[in-house]
């Protein structure tokens, strides 16, 4: 495991901002994503995974567009 130079104790993150932990969060998430082979996944993600897409398959619809969903959120505040 590489050493960082220093990991923030939770006071230091609740100091920050929600849009600054929020953008932290996302720093993290995506430093995660070289290395997301190497997390085995667990057999419970692959059942719900394929109950999904069978239920999918069964009924056809796929949504909407995510766009179209959070203009539509954005329009109610």
């Amino acid at each position: 495991m590489a050493h960082m130079a220093s990991i923030p104790k939770a006071a230091d993150l609740a100091a920050l901002s929600v849009a600054e932990r929020l953008d932290l969060m996302d720093q993290i998430w995506e430093s995660l994503e070289p290395s997301a082979d190497a997390v085995p996944l667990p057999e419970w993600h692959r059942t719900v995974n394929e109950h999904r897409l069978r239920a999918l398959e069964a009924d056809g619809n796929l949504g909407r567009p995510a766009e179209e969903v959070l203009l539509e959120l954005k329009s109610r505040l």
